[in-house]
């Protein structure tokens, strides 16, 4: 089967981290960190928005320094 990586964040203590994920297989996961159970997959959307912002905020900036 096809595995991909995707991020988890833990709700305990904010750790993200990634971990390959199999299609079909489902896993229960813990935090590396703090070994919590309590873990969210975090959207790829979500990932790529928060790319797409930090790089409007850097060109803006280079817009600034640029005047």
């Amino acid at each position: 089967m096809a595995t991909t990586n995707e991020a988890f964040r833990c709700m305990l203590c904010g750790h993200e981290y990634q971990e390959a994920l199999e299609k079909g297989v489902d896993k229960e996961r813990s935090c590396p960190k703090c070994r919590s159970n309590s873990i969210r997959h975090l959207k790829k959307k979500a990932v790529s928005d928060q790319q797409s912002a930090i790089s409007s905020q850097q060109s803006a900036v280079s817009k600034k320094r640029a005047e």
